[in-house]
């Protein structure tokens, strides 16, 4: 795969540099917003040992919460497929929506009218300030890709997610796709 331009809707795929980075090793972000005044991206594949239920008790489902990123953690936010049930969400692109209104979604929630598979949770973000995420991708801690996924990205197995584009990626990223998580266990 060819290294990308960072635009709103592509993927972030963390490189074997920074492995042993707790925040950011063997990560996948989605770029949710990338203008002349910096980048915002959620960590699509770390999940938290908790569920929306856990952080709001009224949301009466169990969905898994992730770590979108290091900024603002005490804040949840939402990426989805569903804006014709959500009002106010934002196009990050191909049919993946950030945002909206969050009254709206919390009756469909207890309502069970949205699936997991369309909805991800996140606390926390991941920015970049003007210029810092293309320094860090010609530095070669990205790589950059087209959401080959589009709406279906939210359905991909987070686990697997990082070793399935380091392996798509090829060459001496297939090595790192298969090396233990932690190095040390070699």
């Amino acid at each position: 795969m060819k290294q990308l331009n960072p635009t709103k809707g592509k993927l972030l795929i963390s490189d074997s540099s920074i492995l042993l980075d707790v925040v950011f090793s063997r990560s996948v972000l989605l770029l949710a917003e990338h203008n002349a005044k910096g980048s915002v991206g959620f960590i699509l594949n770390k999940p938290l040992n908790l569920s929306l239920q856990d952080i709001i008790p009224d949301a009466h489902t169990n969905f898994r919460i992730y770590n979108g990123g290091p900024v603002e953690q005490d804040n949840l936010y939402f990426i989805h497929t569903v804006p014709s049930l959500i009002p106010n969400s934002i196009e990050i692109k191909d049919g993946i929506f950030w945002g909206g209104d969050y009254e709206v979604l919390f009756e469909l929630l207890k309502e069970n009218k949205i699936a997991q598979k369309d909805i991800r949770f996140f606390l926390g973000y991941t920015g970049w300030e003007e210029n810092q995420l293309q320094e860090e991708i010609t530095e070669k801690a990205w790589t950059c890709i087209e959401n080959q996924f589009s709406s279906h990205l939210l359905e991909k197995t987070p686990s697997k997610l990082w070793k399935e584009l380091m392996i798509e990626l090829g060459d001496e990223h297939i090595i790192w796709a298969n090396a233990p998580e932690d190095p040390v266990m070699n």
